[in-house]
């Protein structure tokens, strides 16, 4: 991709402010249209959101949108909505047993409130915040006890799929974790045995960096530099790796780029956290491979994308030869033969911004600079069209979405011959939040964080 040295947060306001006013409507338009009894809404067909029964863990971008909202605009009737339905529908998923979802649903809805009553951006009530704890130091605990333990007496958290299988994508629900052990929380298992929730995460951290993220050191035949595996599949008897597997991209063997931007964004996010747990001296250095991951996928993603920073689903898609030098001139949404996914690129681009102002807060100024200008070339496309859906019939925000290729579950308009136009629900929230990332700067605001900066633990 071709990264703009000259973009600021400041020069991003005008497409900021455009965003949020986009998406308000979004929002009322799938509050006032959309029927519990359907399920949770999950990606558009035709621009209306639908449903798709795999697992429940887009309910808390739903609701979670309208907090951000609220947060970049200060309209009362966003905090509302997410309020009052976090209230009354999260609850199950606070205690949700079968998904490794925890960081997607709980801290967008409960972390969010909880946040906003810490910032003052809501008038504090002692009992409305302890239930916020109490619901995060529950979901933290819930998420680290589906575990799975591995040969070096360490292990992960296990996807929905089992306990064989590591998924890259739940690096991002680690913030549960972390939220849960900054509020002073610990999972208790048999007799009475006290497990750390921030070893949990170190643990977990590094058995995704070990089996589901590559450098360049000769793994396999197909071991580039950045490149990430969707899942990481272990034999349960004994704790050991077997075998890299994907879900939602091409090939084991291939990057799925929507699971490199978790890996991307987990790092990046843990890497801030564990820099604030240094600054209270909770700890005494940071894990080095928390940068080293963060660093490899940030770079693959730099050099797999094409020239705007949008990248193909699949760094590996079987047709990206038909397109010629893809990576040499901006994405073409509708190619006849790979989709794109802005939602990848939402989320990548939040990465890149943040591990750029880590590395930066470490001295590391030139490779910072790369990572945030990066991060920022891309949001600045992003937040235009032909990505930003300005059609109010259109209920989604970001367009060109991909959900799951390999199971042929995205919609694929008549005459097109991929998929294209539509939206997804974790596409939509991380295009909000990456706004909101960029527009608290600009203003001169907090920096946006999942963590409270100011508990020492």
């Amino acid at each position: 991709m071709k990264i703009d040295y000259t973009l600021s947060a400041e020069k991003l306001l005008p497409k900021l402010y455009r965003v949020f006013e986009l998406s308000a409507g979004k929002i009322l338009s799938i509050e006032k249209t959309w029927k519990p009894s359907n399920g949770t809404p999950v990606f558009t067909v035709k621009g209306r959101y639908t449903s798709r029964g795999w697992t429940e863990w887009t309910q808390g971008f739903q609701f979670g949108s309208a907090l951000l909202q609220f947060d970049a605009t200060n309209e009362k009737g966003f905090l509302k909505l997410g309020r009052d339905n976090t209230f009354a529908v999260m609850a199950p998923h606070v205690s949700h047993m079968g998904v490794h979802d925890h960081g997607f649903n709980n801290i967008s809805t409960y972390g969010n409130l909880w946040r906003l009553m810490r910032e003052k951006r809501i008038p504090f009530h002692e009992r409305e915040q302890d239930f916020y704890e109490l619901a995060l130091k529950i979901s933290g605990a819930v998420q680290a006890a589906r575990w799975t333990a591995t040969e070096d007496g360490k292990g992960y958290i296990y996807s929905f799929n089992g306990p064989h299988s590591l998924f890259v994508d739940t690096l991002r629900s680690l913030r549960s974790l972390a939220v849960a052990h900054q509020l002073g929380h610990v999972l208790l298992g048999e007799c009475d045995r006290r497990i750390s929730l921030l070893q949990r995460l170190v643990d977990h951290a590094e058995l995704t960096s070990r089996f589901n993220i590559y450098y360049g050191k000769g793994r396999d035949v197909y071991d580039e530099r950045g490149r990430t595996a969707h899942e990481a599949i272990f034999n349960p008897n004994d704790g050991r790796f077997r075998c890299p597997s994907t879900q939602q991209g091409y090939s084991p063997f291939s990057t799925w780029m929507r699971g490199l931007a978790w890996a991307l964004l987990g790092y990046a996010e843990q890497l801030e956290f564990l820099q604030n747990l240094r600054s209270h001296k909770s700890i005494k250095s940071l894990p080095p491979f928390f940068a080293k991951a963060a660093k490899a996928t940030a770079d693959f993603y730099i050099d797999h994308t094409c020239a705007d920073g949008i990248p193909m689903w699949d760094a590996g898609a079987p047709a990206l030869d038909r397109l010629g030098d893809y990576l040499g001139k901006p994405a073409n949404p509708f190619n006849d033969f790979e989709p794109v996914d802005s939602s990848a690129a939402a989320i990548a681009a939040q990465g890149l911004i943040r591990l750029g102002n880590s590395l930066m807060a470490e001295g590391e100024e030139k490779p910072g600079e790369r990572y945030r200008q990066a991060g920022l070339s891309v949001a600045a496309v992003l937040f235009d069209e032909p990505y930003l859906a300005s059609k109010t019939q259109h209920q989604g925000l970001l367009l060109h979405s991909v959900y799951h290729r390999p199971n042929g579950w995205d919609y694929i308009t008549p005459g097109q011959k991929v998929p294209n136009g539509e939206s997804s629900m974790w596409g939509d929230y991380h295009a909000r939040e990456l706004a909101l990332l960029i527009l608290r700067e600009a203003r001169g605001k907090p920096d946006l964080l999942f963590f409270d900066p100011a508990v020492r633990i």
